[in-house]
């Protein structure tokens, strides 16, 4: 038996997007009256849909040629699927107030408390409950984020990637920028929008899976991200 937790965003139109990115738009494409004949009718039931949004749209993964402009050709598609099928961990700072910092000593401490260790190749979850709290408000984009030693120490760790539930892995205008750059330059990534992490807290030690779309060429891509815990 195993027990699949989803940590995923839906997609729809609406939806809130970071800063200037696309937005997202899904419109029925085929609907059944048209491929059942029916000309004219009163309501149309999508057979296909058509959307259009970004990358980084919901819950999605960073490319490595997203970071900075010298990683160009470290597209989503070359990057090793093992970076997305990984070992991972859930650190609680739901204690994170809007727009702070997250150090590395208080991430050291939060493995104390959940008595984890982080291993090379994890993916480690920083849940701070700020989609619950804040999603779709105007506070949405002023969540908490880790700082630019949390980048680099992550990145001294070899960890796979990082994931948060904000729509930035730093805090925009103080540390953002430059983690990207840190993942880059260390060759490490990390998933944003996320949910659910306030379900894995407690618990040790997971399968994550949060395998991205085969985009060539792509910059990140939204993902199905999954916790999955084993039960022997």
């Amino acid at each position: 038996m195993i027990e699949i937790i989803d940590l995923s965003q839906e997609i729809y139109e609406g939806m809130p997007v970071y800063k200037d990115l696309p937005q997202v738009k899904m419109t029925i494409h085929n609907a059944h009256e048209e491929w059942n004949g029916i000309r004219n009718p009163a309501t149309k039931t999508p057979a296909v849909h058509k959307l259009e949004l970004g990358e980084h749209t919901g819950t999605h993964v960073d490319a490595i040629n997203h970071m900075e402009i010298q990683h160009k050709g470290k597209s989503i598609d070359t990057m090793p699927l093992s970076m997305f099928y990984t070992e991972g961990i859930c650190l609680d700072f739901s204690h994170k107030k809007l727009r702070e910092l997250i150090e590395p000593d208080e991430v050291e401490i939060a493995c104390s408390k959940a008595d984890v260790k982080i291993n090379q190749g994890d993916t480690v979850l920083l849940y701070t409950d700020h989609y619950r709290r804040h999603f779709d408000t105007d506070n949405w984009g002023n969540g908490p984020g880790i700082s630019i030693s949390c980048a680099r120490w992550f990145g001294e760790k070899k960890i796979a990637s990082f994931g948060v539930e904000t729509m930035s892995p730093g805090v925009s205008g103080i540390s953002n920028r430059e983690v990207h750059h840190i993942c880059g330059e260390m060759n490490f990534t990390h998933y944003e929008n996320m949910v659910n992490l306030h379900r894995l807290l407690g618990r040790g030690r997971f399968r994550f899976i949060g395998l991205p779309l085969k985009i060539r060429g792509g910059t990140g891509s939204p993902v199905r991200a999954v916790a999955v815990f084993e039960n022997k």
